[in-house]
């Protein structure tokens, strides 16, 4: 066998020691959850919140926030969340709230183009 043959193959068995496992900044689960799963609300959403006097907190769009995410990771592309107050339509694709109406509203309508529905408290 060639001699650079055997050096080459003797490298590519051996560890490389400049490839072994290198200090990785680690970033929370918390941190890229919060950069990824930002909401917007359309204007048409918007409009109905205001109109409709929907008060949502922030928490409240934390945790719909948090539930579209995991929503989306199962495949889900169109959502109807519910919570005690209102309902909502929101674009998991597009981590965009659709529509917005309250809870009494909501009681007589058909949703249709959803494939999932988010229950929160």
């Amino acid at each position: 066998m060639d001699h650079r043959i055997q050096q080459i193959h003797r490298q590519a068995l051996l560890p490389n020691k400049n490839n072994q496992t290198k200090n990785i900044s680690q970033t929370s689960f918390q941190d890229v959850l919060s950069k990824v799963q930002d909401l917007s609300i359309s204007k048409h959403a918007k409009e109905r919140l205001t109109e409709r006097k929907i008060m949502i907190d922030d928490k409240q769009w934390q945790q719909i926030s948090e539930k579209v995410w995991e929503a989306k990771q199962k495949g889900i592309t169109d959502s109807l969340v519910l919570t005690n107050d209102a309902a909502l339509v929101v674009s998991a694709t597009n981590n965009t709230v659709v529509t917005a109406m309250d809870r009494t509203e909501a009681a007589s309508r058909i949703f249709t183009n959803i494939n999932g529905t988010i229950l929160l408290d």
